[in-house]
């Protein structure tokens, strides 16, 4: 599954693989109870159905249901969109993207995220002197 892939999904793909992600596995009725604002169940297996065919969910059988899950993990997901946020607007560069992030006026870190993030840094560190 590409990065492009993950980008173009429509809004509704985009909720259906967001409540796949958050629950792990759900059926198409439970999907549709936990949208905001869904469509009609038909349009729900529908959006499943194609999912599926791009690549992005898997289902087994659960009695007469089917029970849908991501086919990659949330962490892969991450990992694959950042990379691509980070090639399309940043150039490939972490340090732009963080830079961005922390100069934004709204941006506002606890003293313990701070800490965090200089215990990060600090590891990144050496483990590139090694």
């Amino acid at each position: 599954m590409s990065s492009s892939e993950l980008i173009n999904l429509s809004r509704r793909e985009r909720q259906v693989m967001d409540l796949i992600f958050e629950h792990k596995q759900l059926t198409a009725q439970e999907v549709m109870e936990k949208m905001a604002d869904p469509p009609g169940y038909a349009t729900v297996r529908s959006i499943l159905r194609i999912l599926e065919e791009k690549g992005h969910l898997q289902h087994s059988k659960s009695g007469r249901q089917f029970v849908y899950t991501a086919i990659a993990s949330t962490e892969k997901v991450r990992q694959k969109s950042l990379n691509h946020v980070l090639k399309t607007f940043f150039g490939g560069s972490l340090k732009e993207a963080v830079s961005t992030f922390l100069e934004q006026s709204d941006t506002d870190l606890s003293e313990e995220e701070l800490d965090e993030l200089t215990n990060i840094i600090e590891a990144a560190k050496k483990k590139g002197l090694d």
